[in-house]
């Protein structure tokens, strides 16, 4: 009799092998169903608090908590075989000190049973990344556009034009020395996120960051066009699921108008 090998979940030592190997695939997921979905195709599969404009309404990911970002990631885990999971670390949680970013750090990973935690920032987080990563918290970096500083940078811009260069290519030389397992490059001009890949020694995990990346991320929700008015320009859409749901929706109200569901082949009939 035949005995099926399980199947292990990537390490985040696994994915750091990967540099300039085969290019690493990366979604998100925040729910059970998709991260089944994603599993099979995905080399890491992001809770990111998108979570909260993508399914709680929220305006921006400021209003994102701790405990959002938990039950979310559990609802990952639950779905997920291969891909390492990284869970974002929310606004808030992890800025004052790295001792406030260990203790909800570690909450994080405990309570999910993800492998990996993701913030935002470049030099003035390298205290902070390396004070996580020499306790056993493995962090994933997140440079360039930081969207939980979008007050302070003036919107969602594209970061690291003309003499915003330097700025941004120290910020990811920072994360990797601090012990970073990979990095995050979002919204970059694509020669800039070139010469960051080509110097760092941690994958870059691109999101409008042009295809020199080791790998490419995007907002699953996103790429399946879900959002039928929301479209970036480094988006590219895959599906046009909320034109389908939408049909699905419309036929559906259409036919319990007229009458014609549920049919008998949708009902029960007496007990025999």
């Amino acid at each position: 009799m035949s005995v099926s090998t399980p199947v292990r979940a990537l390490t985040p030592a696994a994915v750091m092998a990967r540099k300039g190997d085969t290019p690493l695939v990366c979604l998100t997921a925040y729910t059970t169903p998709v991260a089944k979905l994603v599993d099979p195709e995905c080399d890491i599969v992001l809770v990111g608090d998108s979570v909260g404009m993508v399914l709680h309404g929220l305006p921006s990911t400021l209003g994102v908590t701790l405990e959002m970002m938990i039950m979310h990631g559990k609802a990952v885990m639950r779905g997920l075989g291969r891909a390492l999971c990284v869970v974002d670390m929310p606004f808030g949680s992890y800025e004052e000190s790295p001792a406030q970013a260990f203790r909800h750090a570690a909450r994080l990973l405990a309570e999910t049973g993800a492998a990996a935690v993701k913030l935002e920032g470049g030099l003035h987080m390298k205290e902070t990344i390396s004070f996580l990563v020499a306790r056993g918290i493995p962090v994933m970096g997140h440079v360039g556009l930081t969207p939980q500083s979008v007050n302070t940078l003036g919107g969602y811009k594209v970061q690291g034009r003309d003499a915003d260069a330097g700025r941004v290519l120290a910020d990811a030389h920072a994360v990797a020395d601090a012990g970073a397992f990979a990095v995050v490059l979002e919204k970059l001009p694509s020669a800039l996120a070139a010469t960051i890949t080509n110097e760092v020694p941690v994958p870059t995990i691109g999101i409008g960051a042009g295809p020199a990346c080791d790998g490419q991320i995007l907002v699953v929700d996103d790429m399946l066009g879900l959002f039928a008015d929301f479209r970036p320009k480094f988006v590219k859409r895959f599906a046009t699921l909320a034109e389908d749901a939408g049909a699905a929706i419309h036929a559906y109200a259409e036919e319990v108008r007229t009458g014609r569901f549920p049919a008998q082949e949708h009902s029960f009939g007496a007990a025999s």
